[in-house]
């Protein structure tokens, strides 16, 4: 099932079925519990991120081409860090550029998005997935000045300005993507794939993932797991590529969809 959040034309907010004609049906109940798909057409006047997320939890180097072009040695753990919930932005609204922190060395980062369906603690690795709702892409926006120099070692002011995690534009359940370690995943920019690769290359899969993060910690449903990026991103480019002001970028990931996000600058 591929299931959207969205706002009507009163601005209530909901969740729908998308059906393969692009009409969706509403969904009452509680995602993260028990819910039903009605017959009701949903009114659907702006699609939103998919979820609100209750934490985002985010996986650093963790693809084998990144880890070597960032000059990194490939970690012996996931290398964790964490992106605010504000952080979070609809498909189609633009990600702003910092302007009063101000970054020149805006990167586009495609990931895909694991999102926890219900409570998870001291999960094994065989039954990771079981605690899945569903998957999303994601951008995974990152100020390069701030991550490497501003934050004082720590990755997360670089990381989590407001805009700096698009989410879409569909959440797709667990039993339609058999294996999320074998999908295609790539980043366009202005129309030009800047990176093209498969989440195979992942150096920790995302039952793995789970397991590490669950252990002796408690994930509350609606936890958004950001599993990395292939190589490709603007930093490690010769010369280094930025996003700019009017830039669009789109995140496009196999069995799920496409992201895309205008670029325009910070009002302060």
């Amino acid at each position: 099932m591929k299931i959207i959040r969205y706002s009507d034309s009163s601005g209530q907010i909901g969740y729908a079925a998308q059906q393969a004609d692009g009409s969706a049906k509403v969904i009452q109940g509680d995602i993260f519990g028990s819910f039903e798909v009605t017959d009701a057409v949903a009114g659907v006047a702006k699609i939103l991120a998919p979820v609100q997320p209750t934490a985002i939890l985010c996986i650093g180097l963790n693809y084998k081409f990144h880890a070597e072009e960032s000059g990194a040695a490939i970690p012996e753990n996931p290398v964790l860090f964490m992106k605010s919930p504000g952080a979070v932005q609809n498909p189609g609204d633009a990600i702003l550029l910092p302007r009063v922190l101000r970054s020149d060395q805006v990167d586009y980062e495609c990931e895909l998005a694991v999102v926890i369906g219900k409570t998870a603690k001291n999960v094994s690795k065989e039954k990771a997935l079981d605690y899945v709702l569903g998957y999303t892409c994601a951008n995974d926006v990152s100020a390069r000045d701030w991550q490497k120099n501003g934050g004082g070692g720590q990755w997360c002011r670089g990381k989590t300005f407001d805009t700096f995690c698009p989410l879409g534009p569909v959440l797709v359940t667990r039993d339609e993507i058999a294996n999320p370690n074998a999908l295609g995943i790539k980043t366009i920019l202005n129309g030009e794939a800047v990176q093209d690769w498969n989440t195979n290359d992942m150096i920790f899969d995302v039952p793995t993932i789970i397991a590490f993060l669950s252990a002796s910690t408690t994930l509350l449903p609606g936890t958004v797991i950001l599993t990395g990026t292939p190589h490709g991103v603007g930093m490690a480019r010769k010369p280094p590529l930025w996003m700019k002001a009017g830039d669009s970028v789109s995140v496009e990931i196999e069995g799920i969809g496409t992201l895309t996000n205008p670029v325009e600058e910070e009002v302060a």
